[in-house]
């Protein structure tokens, strides 16, 4: 298994401006080129092809076959390509043409192969898996949080927690996906372990995937909201133990839900 990250076509990014005599103003977002949407499109037929088994591990593909198969140019196929090759979903040989690898040789930590997998048959297995990642590693962050966390990480950690309480109950999903993705966050990136950090990904990728996909109740369970708190107090008040039993209790709960 490789941890390499994979580069992505270049993408357009919105500017924004300031008025000399008004409030800032952001102008409208560059179009993006027709060559980076079809790269964009074919990287994501290929690789769902490969994570979901429709090109299965030893297939053999050919820049030409892609060409055919896409309509462009073979500029475009080879950049597609590079993506592909730095996730290890292919590589290149000799007088054979581009070889699908098998999942043991996976990028797997790429956020756009855990989507993929979070969207195709394998869905269960990867939740299942991704909850096992989170259940050994973020009881230990949080623990390492309530040790090293700045003094502004414990008191937004734990607006958070109140955030998450009033977003819950009110049944506002989007908005409480987006504040529990960031509290995860930061408690990553409090913990003050660099592995832990990179992780942060992987964590978007299974709770947007969990909301996305209906996997979530329309009010999150009180249980979950509790111990949302619960870890944030502890984490504020620098209560190592409690932190990680209160972290561990959540991802127990999450586990009972993705089976």
């Amino acid at each position: 298994m490789t941890t390499q990250s994979a580069p992505t076509p270049a993408s357009a990014n919105a500017a924004a401006v300031s008025s000399a005599s008004g409030p800032a103003a952001a102008t409208p977002a560059a179009p993006v080129p027709a060559a980076e949407v079809m790269a964009t499109r074919i990287i994501d037929a290929l690789g769902r092809d490969i994570v979901d088994g429709a090109l299965a591990e030893g297939s053999r593909l050919t820049i030409e076959d892609l060409q055919q198969r896409f309509g462009v140019s073979r500029t475009v196929v080879r950049d597609c390509v590079r993506v592909l090759e730095a996730m290890a979903l292919i590589v290149p040989k000799r007088r054979v043409g581009l070889v699908v690898q098998g999942p043991d040789r996976w990028n797997v930590y790429d956020p756009r192969i855990i989507r993929w997998r979070l969207t195709g048959p394998g869905r269960s297995d990867q939740f299942r898996s991704l909850t096992q990642l989170r259940r050994a590693v973020e009881p230990v962050a949080a623990s390492l949080a309530a040790r090293n966390a700045t003094a502004a990480q414990r008191t937004r950690i734990a607006e958070l927690a109140v955030d998450l309480r009033r977003l819950g109950e009110a049944g506002a999903l989007v908005d409480f996906l987006a504040a529990d993705i960031e509290f995860h966050h930061l408690i990553l990136e409090a913990c003050g372990n660099d592995m832990f950090c990179a992780l942060r990904e992987v964590i978007t990728e299974v709770l947007s995937g969990r909301t996305h996909q209906g996997l979530m109740p329309r009010t999150p369970r009180p249980h979950a909201l509790d111990t949302h708190e619960q870890v944030a107090h502890a984490i504020r008040d620098g209560d190592a133990a409690t932190a990680e039993a209160g972290m561990a209790s959540l991802l127990a709960e999450v586990s009972s839900a993705v089976g």
